[in-house]
């Protein structure tokens, strides 16, 4: 079984044990934390919300926040002695999905 669940603004396809990597969630880590459900798909049952499904809902425990790689930003304009160099890191968190249902 597994759904598609409505993490942060976007989706994502979940199956129980899983461990993903969404967007930071202002959540402590080992905090459970639930997301409302879009569609779940059961063998040949499918069942589907307008837009999500009531009573169903995905929960999930909070592993831990990282950061992804940094990447250089520099922009630069030609002749005019114009140079920015900045860095940035995205913020992640690492949740594992308990149950589904």
């Amino acid at each position: 079984m597994y759904a598609i669940a409505n993490i942060l603004g976007k989706q994502y396809k979940v199956e129980a044990g899983m461990t993903i990597t969404v967007d930071r969630i202002n959540a402590e880590v080992g905090e459970e934390v639930t997301f409302p459900v879009m569609m779940t798909v059961d063998g040949d049952k499918v069942k589907t919300g307008n837009p999500m499904i009531k009573d169903v809902v995905v929960k999930a425990k909070v592993l831990s926040h990282v950061q992804d790689k940094k990447i250089t930003v520099f922009k630069y304009k030609p002749k005019k002695n114009e140079r920015k160099k900045q860095g940035h890191r995205q913020p992640y968190t690492k949740i594992s999905i308990d149950t589904i249902g």
